[in-house]
């Protein structure tokens, strides 16, 4: 069976709707998993709940119009099971994971905490970051792991455009990078690199200097798969030119 997942930080529903956000089923995806809501039940969008061969999954923060993830589920894929959070009230609030079970493999929706200007937040992030891992592992001993989402840490140099102007901000810190390292020594693949070895793709770029139109951006939307999965995996790619939002929709195709 093959699998097509889209993954996007829609960074605001309600405005990703207006500019075309159902746009992106037209790509026949399996599932679409988003990021940064900014919504919850009362307000997300009409048009947006009823999508026509899916499944709404919503998962918005207590904060009005702060993070929360959702997904699409294609209905002749319904999963086995879902649940949401971590289970630690810190992190739940904001509403920043789902888990879907399928038959071959679980899915992890996650918005990672940004560790914010002056890096405030840092520590709650890296914190988070270690118990995402830790539940992750836990569920691999049932069967393979896919992690999706806004990590909101470019991994290497390579990753964004200007390494050496950022080695302090956050997304950028020494103290995140290690820990993706961390995440791969587990035996999970950046799936991205698998296909795509050079730089100059990326995932987010500021509203500000023209950063989109000029190509100054960061990769931090990922697809990592378990090792196990490795061979299953038929392409992950960027949709650079699918706008909406201030980050570009990523994609993956499974075979199994």
């Amino acid at each position: 069976m093959l699998y097509r997942f889209i993954s996007w930080n829609v960074n605001g529903i309600r405005a990703c709707v207006k500019k075309g956000f159902l746009d992106i089923f037209r790509y026949e995806p399996s599932g679409v998993f988003i990021q940064e809501i900014k919504s919850d039940e009362k307000s997300f969008p009409e048009i947006a709940r009823n999508v026509k061969g899916y499944r709404l999954f919503l998962y918005p923060a207590k904060k009005k119009g702060y993070a929360g993830v959702s997904a699409y589920i294609k209905s002749d894929i319904m999963p086995l099971n879902y649940t949401y959070g971590l289970g630690i009230k810190e992190y739940d609030v904001e509403g920043r994971l789902q888990t879907f079970e399928f038959k071959d493999f679980y899915i992890l929706n996650v918005y990672f905490p940004n560790a914010q200007h002056g890096l405030p937040r840092l520590d709650f992030k890296l914190a988070f970051n270690a118990a995402l891992l830790e539940y992750a592992e836990k569920l691999r001993k049932n069967k393979p792991i896919i992690i999706t989402g806004d990590f909101n840490v470019a991994h290497k140099e390579i990753d964004l455009k200007n390494p050496k102007n950022n080695m302090f901000n956050p997304g950028f810190t020494k103290e995140e990078r290690e820990w993706f390292d961390v995440l791969l020594s587990h035996g999970y693949i950046d799936t991205f690199r698998m296909f795509t070895k050079e730089g100059g793709h990326y995932t987010w770029w500021s509203y500000r200097f023209n950063a989109r139109a000029r190509n100054i951006g960061w990769r931090i939307d990922y697809f990592v798969v378990s090792e196990e999965l490795k061979n299953n995996v038929q392409k992950s790619v960027i949709l650079k030119d699918v706008m909406g939002s201030d980050h570009a929709p990523i994609l993956i195709e499974l075979k199994i």
